[in-house]
């Protein structure tokens, strides 16, 4: 039995989306493609990614979260200043107004992953969880991408 073009393209789409992170929900907060940059060995700190979309009426603020071999996660942003990078923690998290989205990438806010107990490798995805100020916990999975990944690779997800 030789396989079909069709069939060959159907098994490819579920392959993918097999290897793609799964998106979570809690309550009226979605969270699309939770992701991770590989780190290097040695490395104690790393950083994680995601779109939040809020599709109720009222707001909410992302305040933290756990990462699976991470002793903490805090909610931080990246700014220039002429050529100075500048990371710091957002004390009060991250507001996602109703029916907006906020998207974590590199280059801005994100999710700092402090005292990592050992290096995020690419391919093995990683557990953790996204704490909300009105919605609670929700468990997410990351996708580790490699270490000097962008977001554009996630643009169709």
């Amino acid at each position: 039995m030789k396989p079909t073009p069709l069939l060959l393209a159907a098994a490819i789409c579920l392959l993918a989306s097999l290897a793609m992170a799964e998106d979570a929900r809690i309550g009226a907060l979605e969270i699309v493609h939770p992701w991770a940059r590989a780190t290097p060995k040695g490395a104690s700190t790393g950083a994680a990614y995601a779109t939040i979309k809020n599709t109720g009426s009222v707001p909410d603020r992302l305040v933290g979260g756990t990462v699976a071999g991470a002793a903490r996660v805090e909610v931080h942003e990246m700014t220039m200043d002429g050529n100075v990078m500048r990371m710091r923690e957002l004390k009060g998290g991250l507001e996602i107004k109703p029916g907006e989205s906020a998207t974590l990438k590199p280059g801005g806010v994100h999710l700092m992953l402090l005292e990592l107990k050992t290096p995020l490798e690419r391919g093995k995805p990683v557990k953790g969880t996204l704490v909300f100020e009105r919605a609670g916990t929700v468990e997410v999975q990351y996708d580790v991408e490699a270490v000097g990944a962008t977001p554009s690779g996630h643009s169709g997800h």
